[in-house]
């Protein structure tokens, strides 16, 4: 098989398919176009988030076999149509599930502690200790949404603490030892730490808005290490004024799809996104709970092991 790679990887990706017999070449420069002209002599194809695998790609790939997604999602290809014509579909959420619970939970503990306010205080030469007063997560209801790789991952990272995690999720019976899988309602009622861990799909998108929100019974502190779209930020923004949400760790945002550093021009600031950035109850990090050494070490071997047992006849 020959196979494309759109995306630098871990040198161990191509170098173990390599040794497994498959034909690997390079392409990280090419237009969408360009690669639709020549896709047709590959298949497989191993990316990132390069660029949308749509219809009119696809339709190119006549000789496609697989495509594999070095991280955890598949938005950025067109599942139902890639599968319809017979080509499969690889992902690796267990390679960066570790990074991303560890992530979230140093964010969480971060807000807690009010650990980024009170070291940028003291460099500045304040020490204000009752101003800094944290909050334990022993006692707290944490609730995770999605219990899924990355869920689960959370879940475990958090059973050192003396806490009651809940899970929901539109699938049945995912519940497990280290989460009591409940109804939405019972979830919002109960939580006082919201954790997202859900991909983006029609169900997802902009789920976090005000009715949403409004409908937990107490306030909340909420993390997000999933997908930027999930939350409306206006809405997030609305509910940290009103304290109906305590603070927010963010590392996935609604505007990151476009050109980020453009919104820091004159003018180009969205008012709530403005907010975030000043709020010292937010934390914010650049999408990166799963980006660890590790994980993309990790990411790239599972790609590997799930190729080799498709398709490598042993």
């Amino acid at each position: 098989m020959n196979i494309l790679h759109l995306d630098s990887n871990h040198p161990l990706l191509k170098q173990q398919l390599t040794d497994l017999g498959f034909t690997n070449h390079d392409d990280f420069t090419s237009t969408k176009s360009e690669i639709e002209s020549k896709i047709n002599q590959y298949d497989g194809i191993i990316i990132r988030s390069r660029f949308t695998i749509d219809k009119q790609f696809l339709d190119a790939a006549t000789n496609l076999k697989f495509i594999g997604r070095v991280g955890a999602g598949l938005e950025n290809i067109d599942c139902d149509y890639a599968q319809s014509k017979g080509v499969y579909l690889i992902s690796a959420p267990e390679g960066n599930r570790n990074a991303v619970g560890e992530h979230t939970l140093g964010m969480l503990l971060s807000l807690f502690n009010k650990l980024n306010k009170s070291d940028h205080e003291v460099r500045q030469g304040q020490w204000l200790r009752e101003d800094n007063r944290g909050l334990e997560l022993d006692g707290k209801t944490v609730g995770i949404i999605g219990y899924g790789n990355m869920g689960n991952a959370f879940a475990r990272k958090l059973r050192g603490f003396d806490v009651n995690v809940l899970c929901y999720d539109i699938k049945a019976d995912v519940g497990n030892e280290n989460a009591e899988q409940v109804d939405l309602e019972t979830f919002q009622n109960e939580v006082d730490v919201v954790s997202l861990h859900i991909p983006q799909t029609p169900l997802t998108l902009n789920m976090v808005n005000a009715d949403f929100i409004n409908a937990f019974k107490k306030p909340f502190w909420l993390f997000n290490t999933a997908r930027g779209k999930s939350v409306v930020t206006t809405d997030l923004v609305s509910a940290l004024k009103t304290k109906q949400i305590l603070g927010a760790g963010l590392d996935v945002l609604e505007y990151e799809k476009a050109s980020f550093e453009n919104l820091f021009t004159a003018d180009n600031m969205p008012e709530a996104f403005q907010y975030l950035i000043e709020s010292e109850q937010v934390l914010l990090t650049p999408h990166v709970a799963g980006w660890t050494i590790e994980s993309k070490e990790k990411l790239a071997q599972t790609i590997v092991d799930k190729i080799k047992e498709k398709f490598v006849k042993l």
